[in-house]
């Protein structure tokens, strides 16, 4: 066989080829430009042992610094128990898959149940799916619910101090699904509410997405803007940071009717971008537009207690192209790790993780500022994250605290830089950072 690798026979691919009208494997992929081709020989190491093998990923391993992280924009440095891994290690969990049989799949169909419980509770929403790959597809996803749940709506209204990366992604989505989505300009670092008003009266948005903390680590005041959503009988959706929502109101509080965003902050490792975890709510009239998986909890013919996937009907294992969710892989592994996470902390673990990055974010502000060397740039109320302005040449200070084993700011451009401030970070290591910035 010329695919060694590949379990088809040459009789398969032909009869493949020809289904599809193609005369080979080349006409297939004759789209692809040459240029981008790789036709050299694959550079595969060559067998190890054990041992060599353990070396091998031990030297590999030694290539990465461990940093003082004072980035956030998105990801943060949140301490995670050390018991998770341990737990979610175990075979029965790490190697499971989708669970379309409820008769061995208990186990996997309890602690998805689980995490929606404890989702739910965090938003104030009644229904919770599992799960979404990360949070700006589950913003994506949210802006197809509204679009699903409106009559002849086709506009999205998000707001410009929703996260970078989730604005992308979500235009994306959009513009290949055909919807149309409009940004809401930002004011003094929060959401123009005027602007949103005005775009509300067009008559064609189906619904808002606004942040929580937003972009610049503001927490923004909706007081009154569910009713101007709802008054023109469009829906509004917020991106929340889930950590946070143990101190600040919820999503259901602000009156919103759906909620995402994205699970890092439950204790997960930034691991170099991921996986991830994106969580999408919503009230119980919407269940049926949400994607995603739904666990309900039941009882069997003897009485007992039990789980099952409920309202398949609208996975594409059933409707195919009609379907209202096409996820049928999920990030239910990590579904668990937020539970297991989530369980150990508790409420009053959950706070004082809020506390404690308030209190070093708060400390970390102020002694920026008593420097001379930074200024403030929105006079708003901010939980762990900040923006400031500085003369300094923010891409050399950054270098700088490279090479001393810290992660400095995210340089925002403009002479702006953002910080963020975890429950890990000690007073020790926040009064480190200022002096190695004023070094540099």
């Amino acid at each position: 066989m010329s695919n060694r690798f590949i379990p088809h026979t040459e009789e398969d691919i032909s009869a493949m080829l020809e289904k599809i009208g193609v005369k080979s494997v080349d006409e297939l992929f004759a789209d692809i430009p040459s240029e981008v081709i790789f036709k050299e020989e694959y550079d595969i190491p060559s067998a190890m042992s054990e041992i060599e093998l353990r070396n091998h990923f031990k030297e590999l391993a030694s290539k990465n610094d461990t940093l003082v992280v004072f980035g956030g924009n998105g990801v943060y440095d949140h301490y995670a128990p050390s018991v998770i891994p341990h737990l979610l290690e175990r075979s029965e969990f790490y190697t499971a898959y989708t669970p379309y049989q409820p008769e061995i799949s208990q186990g996997t169909l309890q602690y998805i149940f689980e995490y929606q419980s404890m989702i739910c509770e965090l938003t104030g929403m009644e229904t919770t799916n599992a799960s979404m790959y990360d949070g700006a597809t589950a913003a994506a996803e949210t802006i197809f619910m509204m679009v699903a749940s409106a009559k002849k709506k086709n506009r999205v209204l998000l707001s410009a101090t929703l996260p970078e990366h989730v604005l992308k992604v979500a235009k994306t989505y959009a513009r290949f699904h055909g919807v149309d989505v409009t940004e809401i300009p930002e004011k003094d670092g929060v959401t123009d509410l005027e602007a949103m008003k005005g775009a509300l009266g067009s008559g064609d948005v189906a619904g808002v997405i606004l942040p929580a903390p937003n972009r610049y680590g503001v927490i923004e005041d909706f007081t009154g803007v569910a009713d101007d959503i709802h008054s023109v009988k469009a829906l509004m959706g917020m991106y929340v940071d889930p950590s946070t929502l143990a101190v600040l109101r919820s999503p259901a509080e602000w009156g919103a009717d759906i909620a995402c965003g994205d699970g890092q902050t439950l204790g997960m490792p930034m691991q170099f971008g991921g996986p991830y975890l994106g969580f999408l709510s919503c009230r119980q009239s919407l269940i049926r537009k949400m994607p995603g998986r739904v666990v309900g909890a039941t009882t069997d013919a003897s009485g007992k207690r039990c789980y099952v996937l409920t309202l398949q009907a609208r996975e594409q294992h059933i409707r195919r192209e009609k379907a209202t969710s096409n996820i049928c892989s999920n990030q239910s592994l990590m579904a668990l790790y937020a539970t297991i996470y989530i369980s150990l902390m508790g409420e009053k673990g959950l706070r004082e993780v809020n506390v404690l990055s308030a209190d070093g974010a708060h400390y970390l502000y102020n002694r920026l500022i008593e420097t001379g060397r930074f200024r403030p740039v929105f006079n708003r109320p901010f939980l762990k994250e900040f923006v400031v302005e500085t003369d300094l040449d923010i891409k050399k200070v950054n270098a700088y605290l490279l090479e001393k084993g810290v992660m400095g700011g995210v340089d925002l451009g403009n002479s702006r830089v953002m910080f963020a401030v975890t429950e890990k970070r000690t007073k020790e290591e926040i009064d480190n950072l200022v002096t190695l910035m004023l070094e540099a």
